[in-house]
């Protein structure tokens, strides 16, 4: 059974730096089975670029925006389906809480990478709980406009590692935590080459190194910066995809092989497409589309769809006949 769920208000109480308030009254809903959906935040506009993890204590950790209050919020589910949360406001000083990002680190507590709209700088919050009712807050970088499309991890050395869009310069930056709350990093400028480091996304590879997929605006190519070191104050950079307009909405994970692999969007062709990673720098990767359904962002109709056939030390792509019917 599927269940709606309506916002339920309790308690509220001022803790930290914003409001917190209980969520998650059920409603009986539509039948399907194997389905619970519940709304966790109802109040205005609520629930846009959002990130989610598991914390320590086994529940789900969830960062977004509150667009009409313009802040940054992050809802502390109270059981492991999620059917309830406890509602904190963690910084609403000016317009902040756009492209969130949240991981654990190495202290079991939360860490959210973030952008200030204000002031057009990237921000994070360290939460001083599990249920992150309260956070230090930290601006990063503030040189231009900096802080778009954040990716945070903790590297091997139980340190944040954060990837983002430089918009002035164009350029991809990283920023390495120099403590677990983060309240200072030292920032680096890894590719400069054209407008580069839309669409981040960011992970640490089976060689404890970072692994960064981002997008190349110039060339409209998906490309990947593996960290020379921990820091990654330098990285290899490769483009693995340079087939039409392709790269947008990029997602690393490492699969167990240990290797890199990449989600991300075709827009010429309005397909999912992937690149599976060939060694631990990805350097290089064989692609592959999976989806043949339209997107928000096509341009054209789809007409076919990409088989990899992979050989000792090459892929090659075909594109065959699209088939009636979803894959």
């Amino acid at each position: 059974m599927i269940r709606n769920t309506v916002l339920a208000l309790g308690i509220w109480m001022l803790s930290g730096f914003g409001l917190t308030v209980g969520a998650g009254a059920n409603d009986a809903g539509l039948e399907r089975a194997g389905l619970a959906l519940t709304t966790l935040d109802g109040l205005g506009n609520i629930g846009q670029y959002t990130s989610v993890t598991v914390g320590a204590d086994g529940l789900g950790l969830i960062s977004y925006h509150d667009v009409t209050n313009r802040s940054l919020k992050v809802a502390h589910c109270s059981n492991q389906a999620c059917t309830s949360a406890t509602l904190t406001t963690l910084d609403n000083t000016g317009e902040v809480g756009q492209s969130t990002s949240v991981t654990i680190g190495a202290d079991g507590l939360g860490l959210i990478s973030y952008y200030d709209v204000t002031n057009r700088n990237l921000k994070v919050a360290h939460c001083s709980n599990q249920a992150c009712t309260s956070a230090t807050l930290a601006t990063l970088d503030d040189t231009g406009d900096v802080g778009q499309d954040t990716a945070v991890t903790i590297g091997a050395d139980g340190l944040g590692l954060i990837s983002y869009h430089d918009v002035t310069n164009g350029n991809l930056k990283v920023a390495h935590c120099s403590n677990q709350a983060c309240t200072s990093a030292a920032r680096t400028a890894l590719d400069s080459t054209g407008e580069v480091g839309q669409d981040t996304s960011v992970t640490i590879g089976a060689d404890r190194l970072g692994l960064i997929s981002y997008y190349d605006a110039t060339n409209r190519n998906l490309k990947v910066a593996h960290c020379s070191n921990k820091a990654c104050t330098s990285a290899t950079l490769a483009t693995l995809d340079n087939t039409g307009e392709v790269g947008q909405d990029t997602a690393v994970t490492i699969g167990a092989d240990g290797l890199g692999l990449i989600s991300y969007h075709d827009t010429a062709n309005g397909a999912l497409k992937i690149a599976h990673c060939s060694d631990l720098s990805c350097v290089p990767a064989a692609t592959e589309r999976l989806s043949m359904t339209g997107s928000h962002r096509a341009k054209k109709p789809v007409t076919g769809w990409l088989s990899v056939k992979k050989k000792k030390n090459s892929a090659t792509a075909e594109r065959e006949p699209l088939r009636d019917g979803n894959f």
